[in-house]
């Protein structure tokens, strides 16, 4: 049997302008692309109905879909990755395996296994940049430090950005190179221990009247006006690149939230230490709150403040919530309820489909002021000035809280005035000067 190339897909769950695998596809070896469900994320899920599974298998049916139309297959296997490949090498005659970088904490302990393992049967483990357009050292400051504030950053990255860095691979073109496939039927859902979850998922196609208008119309709950590409991006099943030059020539605004998600990613990449502590240590010395009955019923969307319970149900029922209202209902948690941070993100990371650790704890972080780049702490959203600037007519508000002009109606769960000062004094009290 000649020896062949491995493709794992992870984070890039597309056939088309996919970096690794146009790189494995050009290897001058067939190709054997593979899916891992790994036991390592999926044993901490608490249903088995988790709508991010129920997308990843039907992402991973299309590519094996695709595949079969030129005879190939996608290999799709569940268990922990290292005794994976410990099996793929007793099975197939590996010359080299191929991915895509992935930068959260627990991926990279993952790839290093592999590639200790790989390496140890002299097998090369390639990995290569498709997830983000410039990563890790790629922007910095000139004396080589990480950048830490957004809008220095953005600058320096608009002037990094160079037409290589939207390249397009066109690896759709190049699937005969695909090894014939024989093995096993693509498993079920079921049979990876988990049940759809009957929610349909937003489209992949983007609308250029919305990416044009996205300045104007992103902060308006109550209307389509962002893409909701979030899931997509997350898990790689649209080409960050060719989103990055659409934008680039519609709407600078839409290409800052792009550079907002390379930000985040760099920042995770050089301070790790954010995915459990803040960004700025002196936050870890707030002393919050952290009331399990309030917590309750935020996550329930019962705090009486319209606008918050309004994004907390839009979440709970799709797995998603609109960009501005996610700062609302962080703020809330936050200073409103001085609940901590991590609360928060731990139930936007259960709940949301389009969770990603970088931009999840960006954006959490940032609403709590204990982040690089946030929103100072004496800064504290009104939510009944946030619902008259953005959902002036209740549209929003009404469609998913329609009990909340009845008697019926959860009382306010904290009197704002009350609820700012309170904030300020705790805020002020952990970060006074020793």
């Amino acid at each position: 049997m000649r020896a062949i190339s491995i493709f794992w897909f992870r984070r890039d769950l597309r056939i088309e302008d996919n970096r690794g695998f146009h790189e494995a596809l050009l290897s001058g070896l067939n190709v054997q692309p593979i899916f891992i469900f790994d036991t390592n994320i999926l044993n901490d899920l608490e249903e088995n109905s988790d709508r991010r599974v129920d997308f990843i298998h039907q992402a991973v049916n299309k590519i094996h879909t695709q595949l079969q139309q030129v005879g190939a297959g996608l290999d799709v296997r569940k268990g922990e990755p290292v005794k994976i490949f410990s099996d793929l090498l007793k099975e197939y005659p590996i010359n080299g395996v191929f991915a895509n970088h992935d930068y959260e904490p627990y991926a990279l302990q993952r790839d290093a296994a592999v590639k200790t393992l790989l390496e140890s049967q002299g097998v090369i483990f390639h990995t290569f940049k498709d997830q983000v357009l410039l990563e890790k050292q790629e922007v910095v400051k000139d004396d080589g430090k990480p950048y830490t504030v957004f809008t220095p950053y953005s600058r320096r990255w608009k002037a990094t950005l160079q037409k290589e860095h939207l390249h397009t691979y066109p690896s759709e073109k190049l699937l005969q190179a695909c090894a014939s496939y024989e093995g096993a039927d693509f498993p079920t859902l079921a049979a990876i221990g988990f049940s759809s979850s009957g929610i349909a998922f937003p489209s992949s196609f983007w609308q250029t009247d919305t990416i044009k208008q996205y300045k104007e119309r992103r902060d308006l709950p109550a209307i389509k006006g962002t893409t909701q590409l979030g899931v997509h991006l997350r898990f790689g099943t649209i080409s960050i690149r060719s989103l990055a030059r659409e934008a680039g020539l519609l709407n600078e605004t839409f290409l800052n939230e792009l550079i907002w998600r390379d930000f985040y990613h760099m920042i995770l990449w050089h301070f790790p230490h954010v995915v459990g502590n803040s960004f700025k240590p002196a936050y870890d010395k707030i002393q919050w709150r952290n009331n399990a009955h309030e917590f309750q019923a935020w996550c329930e969307g019962m705090t009486g403040y319209p606008i918050v319970d309004a994004g907390m149900r839009e979440l709970n029922s799709t797995g998603y919530m609109h960009n501005r209202v996610r700062m609302i209902v962080a703020s809330f948690l936050t200073k409103h309820l001085l609940i901590d941070w991590r609360w928060g993100e731990a139930y936007f990371a259960k709940k949301l489909l389009d969770f990603d650790l970088a931009a999840n704890n960006g954006g959490w972080q940032w609403a709590a002021g204990s982040g690089c780049d946030a929103a100072p702490y004496f800064r504290v959203f009104n939510p009944y000035l946030q619902t008259q600037k953005f959902d002036s007519d209740l549209r929003y508000i009404r469609h998913w809280v329609p009990e909340f002009e009845e008697l019926t109606y959860a009382r306010p769960i904290v009197e704002h005035d009350y609820a700012r000062k309170r904030c300020l004094e705790v805020y002020a009290k952990a970060l006074k000067p020793a």
